[in-house]
């Protein structure tokens, strides 16, 4: 086993170059964004921003490239703090309220 880590008398030994890449993944198409938003549910919850689908849908075209230039600033990781949040609400359907699987 000793002999795997000890070179002592080689002549050749090369160093190795790591490189680490990030992955590569491809641009968002704004048409893919476009389908997306068309698929939208209505009369769901709008989130912590309180912007409802309906209303995404109505902007058209115009709300569509602006949605799709913050994704791609969602790919690159540009995304203010606030973003990262989000609101957790338990809706109880039956039972104790205080058991959790209720």
């Amino acid at each position: 086993m000793s002999q795997l880590f000890n070179v002592h008398g080689v002549n050749d030994v090369r160093q190795t170059e790591i490189r680490t890449v990030e992955p590569v993944l491809p641009e968002r198409s704004a048409f893919e964004d476009e389908m997306a938003i068309k698929k939208l549910k209505r009369h769901k919850s709008p989130g912590i921003f309180q912007i409802l689908a309906e209303l995404i849908k109505a902007g058209g075209r115009k709300i569509c490239s602006k949605i799709h230039n913050l994704l791609i600033l969602f790919g690159k990781k540009l995304l203010p703090e606030e973003w990262k949040e989000s609101i957790i609400v338990p809706i109880n359907k039956k039972g104790d309220k205080t058991d959790c699987s209720n």
